[in-house]
């Protein structure tokens, strides 16, 4: 059955993670995402465990797409773009400012072959202004948007940056849904747009409604850091990691009788959610000498009893044995005649009438080629004088382990 996408098809750019990853999503509900990458290919091919010549890092953020290589700088590759782009719902791409133009591929020459098209531009930092034209990955968007301030040291209070592509895979969240809309705007409309999305921007907005909120009010800001550098919520018990948080009274009252300090219910520092949050740094202390008292599943089946969030810090090794991750179906083995067997996260979102899937695994370089220049008319000996000729790039083979 045909994903809620179906009938789209989406010219995909990009390289890296932030647009990669939004296309994939997409692809993942039914849209047919072409990935168009120069005869190198894109970059995280070569980042990751590799197996028959595919990295774990490109299968993991490029599933579902079909794959094109050309060369747009050679007129023949540029007139193949521009047919293709003819035949297209989106356009995304990701070069820095200016490079796309240069190409031939701007918004304006795409328009004129497809006026309603969804032209999606990814950057770092957008179009203008002191960092527009600098080169730029997930760090620096961490260190500019305030994430590493936050997770600064407890002790030395020196930044840190979390350790995992936060910026550019929120980045790629927001551009799929913005792209989205774009879609059922120009279902109502008629009309095609040019959606412009900045990871700075994306990471600003998205830290603020809990991490900056303290600065919403002009002339009465408060400092955003305050009652952050308590303990974080991990806990250690006498065996394992756990973490367990209470916000509200009831939770707050439950935790207490799991850790069989019902004195401090009516403790004034701790009385409401008020006084607990300013209050958060000896609080947190407390729970933590009260947690590394007990056994982690005792505990963990005492703060359940009495509804306080709580769960083990699993490894990530660890996941893929949870009873919940199973009972949700979250991890897939997929059989592919060449990788053998993958596994996968399955797409979070789940549609009742139009399922999404991992319709395909992420395909070698130029896997496509022959297929989609057929698609646009193109016999087999020109394809063959534009392989080559080096327009198209021969194929990628899988390689021996």
């Amino acid at each position: 059955m045909p994903g809620p996408l179906h009938g789209v098809r989406i010219l995909d750019m990009t390289g890296m993670i932030s647009g990669p990853m939004a296309t994939m999503l997409l692809a993942d509900q039914g849209a047919d995402v072409i990935k168009i990458e120069p005869p190198a290919g894109d970059l995280m091919r070569h980042y990751g465990v590799m197996r028959k010549g595919m990295s774990s890092s490109f299968l993991s953020n490029n599933h579902g797409k079909r794959s094109l290589t050309v060369d747009i700088k050679a007129p023949e590759g540029l007139g193949i773009m521009l047919k293709l782009a003819a035949t297209a719902d989106v356009l995304v791409q990701n070069f820095r400012p200016g490079a796309i133009e240069r190409m031939g591929l701007g918004e304006d020459a795409v328009r004129k072959v497809k006026p309603d098209i969804i032209y999606v531009s990814i950057s770092g930092f957008g179009e203008h202004g002191p960092y527009a034209m600098q080169r730029v990955y997930d760090p620096v968007i961490q260190a500019l948007c305030g994430l590493a301030e936050i997770q600064a040291d407890r002790e030395t209070r020196q930044p840190r940056m979390v350790r995992t592509v936060i910026p550019d895979k929120t980045t790629a969240v927001t551009a799929a849904q913005a792209i989205t809309a774009a879609l059922f705007g120009r279902e109502r409309t008629g009309q095609g747009q040019h959606v412009r999305l900045a990871m700075l921007d994306t990471m600003v907005a998205f830290l603020w409604p809990e991490a900056s909120s303290s600065l919403s009010y002009v002339g009465d800001e408060a400092d955003p850091t305050r009652g952050q550098m308590g303990l974080d919520l991990v806990f250690k018990t006498q065996d394992r990691y756990i973490t367990a948080g209470a916000v509200s009274d009831n939770e707050w009252r439950g935790m207490c009788h799991a850790l069989a300090r019902p004195d401090l219910i009516d403790d004034k520092r701790f009385k409401t959610v008020a006084d607990r949050s300013r209050n958060v740094v000896v609080r947190r202390r407390l729970m933590s000498e009260e947690l590394a008292k007990w056994p982690s599943a005792e505990i963990l089946a005492r703060l359940q009893a009495e509804n306080v969030p709580c769960a083990p810090v699993l490894s990530r090794t660890e996941l893929l044995d949870d009873e919940q991750v199973h009972t949700n179906g979250i991890i897939e083995i997929h059989d592919d005649p060449v990788l053998g067997k993958v596994r996968q996260p399955r797409p979070a979102a789940r549609f009742s009438a139009t399922p999404s899937a991992v319709r395909r695994l992420a395909p070698y370089l130029g896997a496509n080629n022959a297929e989609l220049l057929s698609e646009l008319g193109y016999a087999a000996p020109d394809i063959e004088r534009l392989t080559a000729a080096g327009v198209l790039h021969a194929q990628q083979q899988p390689a021996d382990d």
